[in-house]
């Protein structure tokens, strides 16, 4: 007989369950998606160059990749609504340091390490992780689709707010705001409440340990290329996301053409991601991917050669939108069939990393570009040239479980 203790419980219905994990992804995936929004009037009033602001964005997009293999396995240990309410604690906590910050340092830590680590906890990640364990199986597909379509509708809702917000009322007080929305999250998370599965849960795959599975993936090609592949993901997003509003100030778009850039690439990103995960149950995977990829330095390319309009940047917005987080069903489902599903979240976050250092790199050298050049062009024509390049390496992974001689010992 099961022991009651390592079922997770199930005191919730579906509908109530998707409701709150969709609303905790929209809250959370918001003021993070209108970090950008902050760079100008911060740099402004305090007197910092763009490397700065750069630098703790830089720290905040690697730290939530560190983190997302431990929280993913802390919410299996201790429970998935400890881990939303821990992360949304320093969430907030982050944003209020980044309010009052003076200094570098207080920046970094705020913006940085503290909303890094706490998006590690609760980002829509660690919701799709409890869609898993509580859902029927009917109800897993339409769950993940709209998980990952709450956070993209937290993206196209908080920009154009957060800078009608800030010219209202400041940043200073903006950034207090999203703080407190993020308390949502405690009493949101309750129905999201689980506890260790028992060992009939713990996915399809082969009985080996956590050593044996690392090993087999990193000295299986496909796995390699598709986690290098992925870096150009985060170094595309997390410099689009940062800088871009300062990049259309900077070329004589008023500030509210930044906000609603941003929110066109949310609502695209919802479309986007639910056309992927269909797609990809359809054709090839590596085939979508290299399209994805090749897509957006296409669409890079249009719009830096393009005029400097809003019609343009919103257009742009829409195009990036829809390729946005639409590489995510396509790469966990390669890891999926590589590996089976045992060892699905530590091997997808594994690639997840690598996305973040990707991000770590693509804001970081947009802030320290800028500030030599004067300008953002070397990180648009590198983000071009390394779409370009995903876009190759993407091509020859085989899709196809790894080849096994003999049965693997637990």
């Amino acid at each position: 007989m099961t022991d009651p203790k390592t079922i997770a419980p199930r005191s919730y219905t579906p509908e109530i369950i998707l409701i709150c994990g969709c609303l905790i992804g929209f809250v959370t995936f918001g003021p993070r998606a209108s970090a950008g929004l902050f760079q100008l009037p911060m740099s402004h009033e305090l007197g910092w160059g763009r490397e700065i602001f750069s630098f703790s964005i830089a720290i905040q997009n690697l730290l939530w990749g560190i983190g997302q293999p431990f929280a993913g396995a802390l919410a299996d240990r201790f429970g998935t609504i400890k881990m939303l309410c821990l992360g949304a604690l320093l969430y907030a906590a982050g944003l209020v340091v980044m309010a009052y910050s003076t200094s570098p340092g207080m920046l970094t830590l705020g913006a940085g390490m503290l909303i890094g680590i706490g998006l590690s906890g609760c980002s829509f990640n660690l919701v799709i992780g409890a869609f898993g364990k509580l859902m029927p199986e009917k109800w897993r597909g339409l769950a993940f689709g709209a998980g990952t379509a709450a956070g993209s509708f937290g993206q196209f809702v908080f920009p154009p707010i957060g800078s009608a917000l800030i010219d209202a009322v400041g940043w200073h007080e903006t950034l207090l705001l999203f703080a407190a929305c993020l308390l949502f999250v405690l009493p949101l998370s309750i129905p999201l409440a689980t506890r260790a599965l028992s060992g009939n849960e713990q996915g399809k795959g082969p009985k080996q340990s956590v050593a044996a599975a690392l090993r087999e993936a990193f000295h299986h090609p496909s796995y390699v290329m598709l986690v290098l592949g992925f870096f150009t993901c985060g170094f595309q997003l997390a410099f689009i996301t940062a800088h871009l509003p300062a990049y259309l100030n900077d070329i004589g778009m008023p500030a509210w053409v930044g906000g609603w850039t941003l929110a066109t690439i949310g609502l695209a990103n919802a479309v986007g991601s639910l056309t992927a995960g269909w797609l990809s149950g359809r054709m090839p995977k590596r085939w979508i991917l290299s399209v994805i990829y090749l897509g957006r330095s296409v669409a890079v390319l249009c719009f830096i050669l393009a005029p400097a309009t809003p019609a343009n940047a919103l257009i742009f917005g829409l195009a990036m939108g829809f390729l946005w987080l639409s590489t995510v069903p396509p790469t966990s489902s390669l890891v999926a069939v590589m590996f089976g599903t045992r060892y699905l979240a530590m091997l997808y976050g594994f690639a997840f990393f690598s996305h973040q250092v990707g991000g770590f790199l693509g804001v970081w050298l947009g802030g320290i570009l800028y500030e030599h050049t004067g300008s953002y062009m070397v990180v648009w024509w590198l983000s071009i040239g390394l779409g370009i390049a995903s876009a190759l390496i993407n091509l020859p992974i085989r899709e196809h479980a790894v080849p096994r001689s003999e049965p693997l010992a637990a």
